[in-house]
């Protein structure tokens, strides 16, 4: 995997300073996309385990709320593996600092599907959704992907990608949806059109409901 830049005091995409990695190479193309040169896969530099060691040394001061990783694209085939290394080294460095993700990819639709939670059939029809309120603390125990489909959330048409299911596990925040520039706001907290949601994935996988942060 290559990325394009690490910021180690972003303010924009989560709460709080943060460190961001954006990560290269992206298939969702977006219209009006504000890092378009990250698309090539082959931009910026090559991921390593100095980058891995640099973005947890980052990460250490206690003013640092978490991580946030964009792109680019984290959730593409060719960067998952890296990604989810990265996630599991930051989640038993630092367990109390939130892990965001940004992704033109749609949870349900997508992500669940890869996941084994869902099915082509469940989410043509729409999974439900629910715009719930929460005080932002991510606290508490978070189900393991095999939990929730252990207990009937949805069964998947073909075999699971582990790695995406695994993310899905270590993430707190995923910012889900394609950069809609028609649907630009500038008065969206955290993302830049009004069609991408931000999901809390601990209580969406606890509930099998889809949960969103609002802010």
């Amino acid at each position: 995997m290559n990325y394009a830049n690490i910021k180690k005091t972003d303010v924009a995409n989560g709460p709080g300073i943060r460190v961001s990695l954006f990560v290269s190479g992206c298939t969702h193309r977006c219209k009006g996309c504000f890092n378009s040169e990250a698309w090539d896969f082959h931009y910026g530099r090559v991921y390593t385990g100095e980058t891995e060691e640099e973005i947890l040394q980052a990460l250490a001061p206690d003013h640092i709320g978490g991580l946030s990783i964009l792109g680019g694209e984290p959730m593409e085939p060719e960067n998952r593996g890296t990604v989810l290394e990265l996630v599991k080294a930051v989640r038993r460095r630092y367990p109390q600092k939130s892990i965001w993700c940004y992704t033109g990819y749609d949870y349900e639709k997508d992500l669940l599907v890869w996941a084994g939670q869902g099915s082509h059939k469940g989410a043509e029809a729409g999974m439900d959704r629910v715009a719930e309120t929460v005080d932002g603390s991510l606290d508490g125990a978070m189900e393991t992907a095999d939990d929730v489909v252990n207990r009937g959330v949805g069964t998947a048409d073909y075999a699971a990608d582990r790695t995406v299911r695994e993310l899905l596990d270590c993430i707190d925040v995923l910012v889900d949806g394609e950069f809609v520039e028609e649907r630009k706001n500038l008065r969206l907290a955290f993302r830049g059109s009004d069609n991408q949601r931000l999901i809390d994935v601990r209580k969406s996988l606890q509930t099998g409901r889809t949960v969103c942060l609002s802010r």
